[in-house]
């Protein structure tokens, strides 16, 4: 049985225990609170600390302006991508599939990104239109998570959106078959030197098959980390006719 966990990376294995980190102790948590302390004073005493009260983390009364004071919060003091999201979908057999995407606009409608609409995430949002998002930023040990009902956004908007990206994000939206099989990376490279050189002159087009996805939100979760696993969450619903409510949960 020993033998048997070392070969294939059992639970009890000693690979494991090297790169799963241990149960935080008493003193990682008092370490925790202090680096946590340090960020604060160093952003001028700016309301995130883990020990403050609910009534001052959960400030906002309307989930789209408290979504926003965190992102706006979290691109201070996160070091790549504080719009950086996971989106889960379903493929038709209910089999989930979650990657990373960039978000490009939050707003009264909801959450936006861009993509290929022919790509597998593109595809399950056609099949089963409603996707959720998890935001999580370790710097300031807040996270938020989104469900809700997909649309796609008109193509006026995503032409907008499309002639702002720089010229070589543009060819790769044209020259990508997004998610299909490729041979090798010279296939890709060729594709785009070849676009590159047709549109030599000329602005590149947006392909009919790339546009902008909105998520509607009808739920959102904040969570904010305390010590010894006693989160704060708080969950907004919205509410027929318009509106939100909204509650705390147990961690």
């Amino acid at each position: 049985m020993d033998n048997e966990n070392e070969q294939t990376g059992g639970q009890s294995g000693s690979k494991d225990e090297a790169i799963i980190p241990a149960t935080p102790s008493d003193d990682d948590y008092a370490r925790e609170a202090d680096a946590q302390s340090d960020i604060e004073a160093s952003d001028g005493g700016e309301a995130f600390a883990v020990d403050d009260d609910q009534g001052e983390v959960f400030t906002e009364k309307d989930p789209i302006d408290l979504f926003r004071s965190w992102l706006a919060l979290a691109g201070k003091h996160e070091v790549n991508d504080p719009n950086a999201m996971a989106l889960a979908t379903v493929d038709r057999s209910g089999m989930p599939n979650v990657r990373m995407v960039l978000l490009k606009d939050v707003g009264a409608r909801g959450f936006t990104f861009y993509s290929n609409a022919e790509s597998v995430k593109g595809l399950e949002l056609e099949g089963t239109p409603k996707a959720a998002l998890c935001f999580h930023w370790k710097s300031i040990r807040r996270q938020v998570r989104v469900r809700g009902t997909v649309e796609a956004l008109s193509a006026e908007e995503s032409d907008e959106y499309f002639a702002s990206r720089s010229r070589g994000s543009q060819l790769g939206a044209i020259a990508s078959f997004q998610s299909r099989v490729l041979d090798e990376r010279e296939t890709l490279e060729r594709r785009i030197e070849d676009y590159d050189a047709i549109y030599k002159d000329r602005d590149i087009p947006r392909p009919d098959n790339w546009h902008g996805f909105l998520i509607q939100p009808t739920e959102i979760e904040f969570w904010v980390n305390r010590p010894y696993r006693l989160h704060d969450r708080k969950q907004f619903t919205l509410v027929k006719g318009g509106g939100w409510k909204n509650v705390n949960l147990y961690p």
